[in-house]
């Protein structure tokens, strides 16, 4: 057990003692038995000081206390200390005291070091969010992911700390206009891309009108470059809405559907057509082409007028076959040409075939003539006379070439 004489002392009316370098102090008062169980009684009181010593200081230095509520508590304690009613060691407590008033004095300026580098990081970290935001609401224009952003801003705005009430609402105030500036500008976006959706729907419902009013047409060309030329347009023009885009589109693709598979139709069935006037056409060709002319040319020149017809009548052919089909009847209608001029130079002019035909078509322009007179009609007058010249004409120069 100590020996607490060495700390106080109980005089003789019980008056208790507290030895200290000023000298003794009175600390209080023991009548309730030995001045030994008094001094005891007094000690108690002295560990619970040095107990509440060294709870504050172990966590002064762990670090678990705030510094400048420890050095609060340091303060009260060794200012209590000077009036306290205990018996103990006063001094060696008080230098005690004095040194954890220097540690918690140091502690409690790094501490508040510490929390102005805090502050100042939280500070550049929310201006830095401020001016990320204020950039958005000026420039952004891929909404989703701006306003993504901004929530994501505002999240991370909630979890710093340490900026002072009043540098904080400044912040706020300008990270909430850019918010509302977003948002705005945001609505505003919409808005006008609404007006330009609305003037898109209806300038791609008269397209729609056209390529429906088209669809039945039968002037093959013209309607199929038209109808590219609205989807050009319709390539062109914004887009509507996505519902009434879709519905558009439907109709609008129906109807060039509708006019490029009846157009398809009957190609198919003109080149079909073609196929089969082509093959009589090769037919006539071979027939022309196997006469023997020089045995017969002026048989040959009558099968010729009559292959002339049925050639007309047979009708159009596939444009891959028509130029050289065309070619190759060219060259039998040459050949034959050839063949009655080298036999009309032989004939006399009289037995001369073409001269013979000539001759007969002048006789009959000078009937026309007369039936014309006889009729009375200066128009029909007119017509023959010009006819019969037009025969003389060619007659005399046959002749005189004969």
């Amino acid at each position: 057990m100590m020996d607490w004489t060495t700390f106080g002392r109980v005089d003789a009316d019980g008056t208790v003692y507290v030895k200290t370098a000023e000298g003794d102090r009175v600390v209080g008062s023991w009548q309730a038995g030995t001045p030994e169980e008094g001094l005891a009684h007094f000690a108690r009181r002295f560990a619970d000081l040095v107990t509440e010593v060294d709870l504050v200081e172990a966590r002064l230095k762990s670090g678990a206390a705030d510094a400048s509520h420890s050095l609060s508590s340091v303060k009260r304690l060794r200012t209590e200390l000077t009036e306290a009613h205990v018996v103990g060691d006063i001094d060696g407590l008080a230098a005690r005291l004095d040194k954890l008033t220097e540690l918690a004095d140091t502690k409690a300026d790094e501490a508040k070091a510490a929390r102005e580098v805090a502050r100042t990081e939280a500070v550049a970290r929310k201006t830095a969010l401020v001016e990320e935001a204020e950039t958005l609401a000026a420039e952004a224009t891929g909404w989703k992911s701006a306003g993504d952003r901004l929530k994501e801003i505002l999240d991370e705005w909630k979890t710093i700390r340490g900026v002072d009430k009043k540098t904080d609402g400044e912040l706020w105030k300008r990270f909430a206009a850019a918010r509302d500036g977003f948002t705005r500008r945001r609505g505003a976006h919409f808005a006008t891309l609404d007006g330009q959706r609305k003037q898109a729907q209806t300038a791609k419902e008269e397209l729609v009108k056209e390529a429906e009013s088209l669809s039945e047409s039968t002037e093959w060309g013209p309607t199929a470059n038209r109808l590219k030329e609205l989807m050009n347009d319709w390539k062109a023009a914004p887009r509507a809405a996505k519902e009434a885009e879709q519905r558009l589109w439907e109709r609008f693709r129906a109807a060039q559907d509708a006019f490029f598979s009846r157009r398809s139709e009957v190609f198919s069935a003109r080149d079909a057509e073609y196929k089969g006037n082509l093959e009589k056409k090769q037919a006539i060709l071979a027939e022309v082409e196997a006469l023997d002319i020089d045995a017969d040319p002026r048989g040959a020149q009558n099968k010729l007028r009559d292959a002339q017809a049925a050639w007309h009548d047979a009708g159009r052919v596939p444009r891959e076959s028509s130029a050289s089909l065309d070619r190759r009847w060219r060259a039998a209608e040459e050949r034959i040409r050839v063949a009655m001029d080298s036999a009309w130079r032989k004939t006399a002019p009289q037995d001369n075939p073409l001269l013979l035909q000539m001759r007969e078509q002048v006789a009959e322009a000078e009937d026309k003539l007369a039936r014309a007179q006889a009729a009375g009609d200066k128009r029909r007058i007119k017509e023959a006379e010009q006819g019969l010249a037009s025969k003389k004409q060619f007659l005399a120069l046959a002749e005189q070439a004969h």
